[in-house]
This record gives structure tokens, sequence and C-alpha cells, in this order.
């Protein structure tokens, strides 16, 4: 099995233990017992209020959410979990921006903790438009246990499609 692209950026031993137990089977059982629930988050609505939620919590400053929305095409459009657009637009003398999240549909069916890592990253966005030191002490500020959720997901995102019928 070659390496694979969800785990690119880890360590090389890193790599290899997710392999050894995806092929054993026992990454999903690894996962399961680690996140055994669901979310109640399953529409565009429910999305857009558990992202206010979290902004409102974190980020009263930032510029308003206009929308949040899954999407059943982001992830294979685009090579992405999530994502973060927004639009500047003057409004008389102002500049207004509006800010919108779309979230890939497959988290629907995903533990809470992963969807929350998602909307974390992307509304740390908000603030910093690159993945640099400060965006990732937004995303640990938000999250404290951010990066192990960020990896969680990739095992998690691994598994589902090692165990998809084809």
């Amino acid at each position: 099995m070659s390496t694979p692209d969800y785990l690119a950026g880890y360590p090389e031993t890193l790599q290899q233990q997710a392999t050894s137990l995806l092929l054993n089977g026992r990454l999903g059982h690894y996962l399961e017992q680690k996140y055994p629930e669901s979310h109640p988050v399953q529409n565009d609505k429910a999305l857009y209020n558990y992202v206010c939620t979290l902004k409102n919590r974190y980020m009263k400053k930032a510029a308003p959410l206009s929308q949040a929305r899954f999407d059943n095409k982001l992830n294979i459009v685009r090579q992405a979990l999530g994502l973060h657009t927004y639009q500047a637009h003057l409004q008389g003398n102002k500049l207004k921006t509006r800010n919108s999240i779309t979230v890939a549909a497959l988290f629907r069916e995903g533990p809470p903790e992963f969807l929350r890592m998602i909307v974390v990253h992307e509304l740390a966005h908000f603030r910093e438009k690159e993945h640099n030191k400060a965006f990732y002490q937004l995303c640990c500020h938000m999250e404290p246990d951010y990066h192990q959720l960020e990896l969680d997901t990739r095992l998690w995102l691994l598994w589902r499609d090692h165990t998809r019928p084809a």
C-alpha cells in the first residue's frame, strides 16, 4: 500500500503505524472507541447556528457570518474538507465583508469533534488567511486538542476511503 495522501505531511513512522492499523483492520475499531458519538448537526440551518455559536464565543469582534452550509461536492472538487470564502464590498464609505463557511457533507456522519475541528479551522481564517503560526495558535485557542483532532480526522478519512465499496 502506498503512502496515504491524507497523512503526507506527517512523519514516516506515523504513516507506517496508520497503514499497519488500516491493513490489520484495527483503525476503525480505534476510531470508534475514541469517537463513539455522532452529532445532531445535519442540515445547513443547524450548521449555521453551530458556527455562529462558536464564532460568538471566541471571535465576537470578527466580521459576521453570512452563510454556513454543507456541500456534497466539496471534497471531490476542491480536495478540501471545509472552505472559508469572503467577499469585500463597499457600502457607502465603509468596507464590509461577507464571510461564508462551507463544510464537506461527509462530516454529517462523522463525530462531533471532527466537525468542530473543521469549523474552528474555517473560523480561524476570518482573522488569518494563511496557515501560519498565528493561525494555528488561534485554532488551538478555540480547540485545545486541534492538532490531535486534525490527525484523527485524517485517519478517519483514510479508514472511510479504505472501507467504502469501490
